[in-house]
């Protein structure tokens, strides 16, 4: 090959190379806070974006410390997204550090959230949601680690939809020329959703109502006011927290009480924890679970197929076939939601405080 050929023949590859650069520099770069929300911003986005999780698969966003790499990768976006509700304690004073001016979006706002401070009355009773908001009333400093609200709000498929909205609006604004892809991506994406709920409901039904779960922290509230499972944690909301000798004695005699059936590793908490309650009340470990974060690969490498793997393991480790009376549990249940649901929208300025009051 004569040097001119072999020039041309350069050029053409250096073309051929740049061509997916300048595909790719026409999609709208988005930030997402953590994994979760990346694969949401993937199923609305499609092909239109370009999604970065600062906190990737199987880590822990509670205890995340951003790089100054990620604050330049928020000052290069056209769309950050983050769960807001204080769930990523870090996020405001990132957004602060990287100058970053375009639009954000919080993927809780609209959400009327749950009290942490009333888990403890739903897990010991199944309902009572009334005694729980007067409770936040007398203590409004209850589950300061994350403000007075559960953040965990995706692991109800009903709030999750509202995730997608927000995603879908973010998405719009930022780049209006695809606004019709994007809302009909977001429509398929919520209709896949739905037919998720369902599976999930019909797994959860098999399991008695009376049934209680131990996992590694505490993140499954929103799951439980969904569904029914009753979920008990040797820790709070934040995985920081490590369990007094104390509370795990406390836990011990929970499980003696009440009727906790297994016990679950989470897949980025400290599953020391449960196998030393595992050795300690002879309960077996029945699996894993996914709460804050997606798994690297296989069935819970997605949002979707996350909460159905969830349900099925729930469903293989306390499941009764034939058992009927969580089907009954589900009617009282979903009315309770929905009155706490109302109630909860007289807080929505000191929920959008919580969210820091991004509006950029």
């Amino acid at each position: 090959m004569s040097f001119a050929s072999s020039s041309r023949w350069l050029v053409g590859v250096s073309a051929m190379l740049a061509l997916p650069a300048a595909m790719a520099n026409e999609r709208v770069q988005v930030v997402t806070s953590f994994s979760i929300l990346a694969d949401m911003v993937e199923n609305v986005g499609g092909e239109h974006v370009d999604v970065t999780s600062l906190v990737g698969a199987d880590g822990d966003a509670h205890v995340y410390s951003p790089s100054p790499g990620d604050a330049r990768s928020l000052a290069d976006a056209d769309l950050v997204v983050f769960n807001g509700l204080l769930f990523e304690g870090w996020m405001e004073r990132l957004i602060s550090a990287s100058d970053y001016s375009g639009p954000l979006v919080t993927a809780t706002a609209g959400i009327a959230p749950l009290s942490y401070a009333g888990h403890d009355d739903h897990d010991d009773h199944g309902h009572g949601h009334d005694e729980h908001e007067a409770h936040d009333h007398e203590d409004p400093h209850a589950g300061h680690d994350h403000g007075d609200e559960d953040p965990h709000a995706w692991q109800d498929m009903q709030q999750a939809k509202v995730y997608v909205a927000n995603i879908r609006d973010g998405l719009i604004a930022a780049d209006t020329d695809n606004a019709d892809e994007y809302r009909a991506n977001a429509e398929r994406y919520l209709e896949e959703m739905a037919e998720v709920d369902a599976e999930i409901r019909a797994l959860i039904e098999e399991i008695p109502a009376s049934s209680s779960v131990i996992t590694g922290h505490d993140s499954f509230g929103y799951f439980s006011n969904a569904y029914g499972v009753n979920f008990l944690s040797p820790v709070g909301l934040s995985t920081e927290a490590d369990p007094s000798g104390a509370s795990m004695a406390a836990l011990v005699d929970v499980i003696a009480a009440e009727n906790v059936k297994a016990l679950f590793h989470e897949n980025m908490t400290n599953q020391s924890i449960i196998t030393q309650l595992s050795e300690e009340t002879g309960l077996p470990i029945a699996g894993t679970l996914y709460a804050d974060a997606l798994a690297s690969e296989g069935d819970a490498s997605t949002y979707l197929g996350m909460m159905r793997h969830n349900a099925e393991v729930l469903h293989s480790a306390l499941a009764e076939p034939g058992h009927d009376d969580h089907g009954h549990a589900h009617d009282d249940h979903d009315h309770d939601h929905d009155h706490d649901h109302d109630h909860d929208h007289d807080h929505d300025h000191d929920h959008d405080h919580d969210d820091h009051g991004h509006s950029h």
